[in-house]
């Protein structure tokens, strides 16, 4: 069934949206990770990952992958499933 303009616009717009809480979530990784901008070194910086690569990093840490990498990569996959489901409904 084709998808109407609004839904095709739908889709593109929740994968920007999270593609721009991914980016920005990476960067206060990273950035209480490796304490630039003079911020303090923070072991916790890195939890507003988890819920944007989620249900991934459950599977990677039931398949005993939990790591920096697993939490990293895990909102990659939904970004990339969010962008071919734009890609996809684009075609159609």
């Amino acid at each position: 069934m084709p998808m109407g303009k609004q839904e095709r616009s739908g889709v593109r717009w929740a994968s920007r949206i999270f593609l721009a809480l991914y980016a920005f979530a990476l960067l206060i990784f990273l950035i209480g990770t490796f304490g630039w901008f003079g911020q303090e070194t923070d072991p916790l910086s890195g939890v507003f990952l988890i819920p944007l690569g989620l249900p991934w990093n459950l599977l990677g840490d039931r398949l005993g992958l939990a790591g920096v990498a697993v939490g990293l990569l895990s909102p990659a996959i939904n970004a990339g499933i969010l962008i071919w489901l734009a890609k996809r409904r684009r075609a159609t």
